[in-house]
């Protein structure tokens, strides 16, 4: 499997829209999901010498990088819309500042998932030989969710199964 094939999708629709309205977060160059578990220990005498941890909570998040894209066929400056989605939202703080996001491979596999994030370290800048890169983070909010993959299921009408709305 390549990691070439993970894409990223923000839902750019208004504030109270019912229905998602996915938007590429187009340019990235690398992407990763991971965990930060919470252990506790739960060791007892029961089992001398043997200790025992027990997850007590997880957070996920995705880092991503790239390289800042626009449309250069417009007349006038127009940033690449998921890329600058997830900017302005880095800018914000408290509960306004959640996003809602899917990520998904595009080989078929069925890895996808959903969820609420807030988009923490958002970087920009470089050399002057540069093409501009960018990186953030994602933190989650709460457990993503298992979704079925938008590239493998496309029904009737075309909207993906992936869109269904879901709460924070």
């Amino acid at each position: 499997m390549l990691a070439s094939d993970w894409a990223l999708d923000v839902d750019t629709a208004a504030s109270g829209a019912t229905t998602p309205q996915w938007t590429p977060v187009r340019g990235l160059s690398n992407f990763s999901e991971s965990t930060d578990d919470n252990t506790e220990d739960d060791s007892t005498n029961d089992a001398p010498g043997w200790g025992a941890d027990v997850i007590t909570q997880r957070k996920w998040k995705v880092e991503a990088e790239g390289k800042r894209k626009r449309d250069t066929a417009a007349t006038v400056y127009t940033p690449d819309p998921g890329q600058e989605f997830i900017r302005k939202a880095a800018r914000k703080v408290g509960f306004s500042a959640d996003v809602h996001v899917r990520w998904y491979r595009r080989d078929g596999s069925p890895d996808a998932s959903e969820g609420y994030a807030q988009v923490s370290e958002f970087t920009k800048g470089g050399e002057t030989t540069d093409l501009e890169p960018f990186n953030f983070t994602l933190l989650g909010q709460g457990e993503p969710l298992e979704v079925a993959n938008p590239v493998t299921t496309q029904p009737a009408g075309g909207a993906s199964v992936a869109s269904m709305s879901v709460g924070k």
